[in-house]
């Protein structure tokens, strides 16, 4: 997992690549349910990279990119966004699974 330091570090992977942003923050509990999931999603999909983004530390990008629920992931190739899985909801790994699966080519 790819944790950004900068604003200018996360538009790198928004620009170029297959990249599945997973927004997360500390105090999030449904966050930390997936949390322990996330290496075995990760490598069920080797072709992606999964970004973590703090939505606390880069509030103004949660906010344009519309992520008022987390955790959330949103899926963006070469600047591209193919789709979101975006609400409060507690998530799956099934159901992250199988929302990668419906968006990629």
């Amino acid at each position: 997992m790819i944790i950004p330091k900068s604003l200018e570090e996360l538009a790198t992977y928004v620009e170029k690549g297959k990249n599945v942003f997973f927004f997360t923050a500390g105090w999030c509990g449904d966050c930390h349910f997936i949390k322990p999931k996330m290496p075995e999603i990760e490598a069920d999909f080797p072709e992606w990279q999964f970004v973590e983004v703090d939505r606390d530390a880069f509030m103004d990008v949660a906010v344009e990119w519309n992520i008022f629920g987390i955790p959330s992931f949103v899926v963006i190739e070469d600047g591209k966004e193919l789709g979101r899985l975006v609400n409060k909801n507690r998530k799956t790994k099934e159901e992250i699974e199988a929302f990668i699966q419906s968006v990629q080519k």
